[in-house]
């Protein structure tokens, strides 16, 4: 019988670290002279965080912050899915990052059929990750590196590497 080799390609990330670049960015908010007076709130939910702040300007400042400290956390921006700015009671503007996370069946059928063209590989969709199975350990190797040549709109792990 002859050996097969796999792995899953998945779009994850680690939520302590985004926690902490969260805690990271209330800190230095309360602390920065320019944005300490604007009674900022930065809640951290489970799809999405939610910045309310004094104006435009100061909510900027904040993304950049934000932005920063995800940075710093080895995450990747492509997590973040920035809204709308909005206005919100009392003169203060309100915006929503929605945290991106798996993939999208549209782009599952992407990916699966990228690997179809080009390797002998086969992938199989599973739920929010596609597993490719290859008699051929290089040929996995080859695939993950097409797969991180390409520019996906979420970042892409590769895990289970059997």
């Amino acid at each position: 019988m002859a050996q097969t080799f796999s792995f899953d390609v998945v779009s994850d990330f680690d939520r302590q670290e985004l926690v902490n670049a969260v805690d990271q960015t209330k800190r230095e908010v309360t602390t920065r002279f320019d944005l300490k007076d604007t009674k900022t709130q930065i809640e951290l939910e489970e799809k999405e965080i939610t910045i309310n702040t004094a104006s435009e300007l100061t909510l900027n400042a904040i993304k950049d912050i934000l932005t920063s400290k995800v940075i710093r956390r080895n995450l990747s921006l492509k997590i973040l899915e920035f809204g709308k700015m909005e206005e919100a009671a009392g003169a203060r503007v309100r915006q929503v990052i929605t945290l991106k996370k798996g993939l999208t069946p549209e782009l599952a059928k992407e990916i699966s059929k990228l690997i179809r063209d080009n390797s002998k590989a086969t992938p199989q969709i599973q739920g929010e990750a596609v597993r490719v199975t290859s008699k051929n350990k290089d040929e996995l190797q080859q695939i993950i590196v097409l797969l991180k040549g390409k520019d996906y709109p979420v970042p892409l792990q590769f895990i289970n590497y059997r």
